[in-house]
């Protein structure tokens, strides 16, 4: 497995201030005409998915305001506040590594790689919660493939944007940043795997990891990483955040699993929050009720140690 270090280079991540000027150049370099998309801008000609689920929908005032975002918080509701002045255009992510053809991409441009869609998801969080969500975007996949994986590329490696001057500090989440996910290529070429720039009709707000986030709804929650900047194709597998932190707790795959219990808790129940006054609880499904669509991936795997 690799470090941290592997996905984020030493230098950078041992200095912040040459990291956020790194950044900084790089956010700056966009092409004329880029994208100004403010949170709350409404998103015309999206598309409905058949992959979505007929459930009923969390509230607005819950999906959008109860949300796990470390970088701005560590408590639910703190996001909300704290990401208010949160700053996303201009915007570019950077595709790299094992691909044919690397580049840095501008929001204006990942916009017009596949069509919008809303495709409503339900989610599990490994601290035992879950809701139902209609995100706004497109399959990862569609991106990827722009890049031309070359055949070394087995993992696909995410990062998050990181600012120290308007975010919380690893001591005081807790955790390292800037943060870091991981998925198999198979994984991520699944149509499932949603890259996601709306939720609820209009553009993600900043603590819904604005304007672009990543969306596996057969995974566990803290798998879909917010506001992206970096995207790395690589031969070995890399670190991932909550991995690193906890590796008992958070496995590198992460799939939504009833018979594998958390250090501290069961998972075989939920609480579906927005419906009734205290919430629903209810049986969690094995990936999340997605097994039909993605329990292939993982055929022949003991998912209680590749959990």
């Amino acid at each position: 497995m690799l470090r941290y270090s592997d996905v984020t280079p030493k230098e950078i991540y041992l200095n912040r201030r040459r990291f956020l000027a790194a950044g900084g150049a790089a956010l700056g370099a966009l092409a004329p005409g880029a994208l100004s998309l403010r949170a709350g801008t409404k998103l015309d000609g999206v598309k409905p998915s058949s992959l979505s689920t007929t459930e009923k929908q969390t509230p607005a005032s819950i999906g959008t305001q109860y949300n796990n975002f470390y970088e701005f918080g560590t408590g639910k509701d703190e996001p909300v506040k704290n990401a208010r002045n949160f700053k996303t255009s201009p915007w570019t992510v950077s595709i790299e590594g094992e691909v044919g053809k690397p580049k840095v991409w501008d929001l204006d441009a990942v916009m017009k790689v596949a069509p919008l869609e809303e495709r409503i998801y339900r989610h599990r969080c490994v601290e035992g919660w879950s809701i139902v969500v209609p995100w706004i975007g497109f399959p990862l996949g569609a991106l990827l493939k722009q890049a031309e994986p070359t055949s070394k590329a087995k993992y696909v490696a995410f990062q998050s944007f990181y600012d120290p001057k308007q975010m919380l500090s690893s001591r005081q989440a807790h955790i390292q940043f800037p943060y870091v996910e991981g998925l198999r290529v198979d994984e991520a070429m699944h149509p499932l795997a949603l890259l996601s720039v709306g939720v609820y009709g209009e553009t993600l707000p900043p603590q819904n990891g604005a304007p672009l986030r990543l969306v596996l709804p057969w995974k566990y929650g803290f798998k879909s990483i917010k506001s992206i900047v970096k995207i790395r194709l690589m031969e070995k597998q890399p670190p991932t955040t909550w991995n690193l932190e906890w590796p008992q707790a958070y496995g590198f795959y992460a799939n939504v699993n009833p018979e594998v219990e958390h250090p501290t808790h069961s998972q075989a129940q939920e609480e579906r929050l927005g419906v009734g006054f205290f919430g629903q609880r209810m049986k969690t499904q094995k990936f999340n009720g997605y097994g039909d669509l993605v329990a292939g991936l993982y055929q022949g795997m003991d998912l209680r140690r590749n959990y």
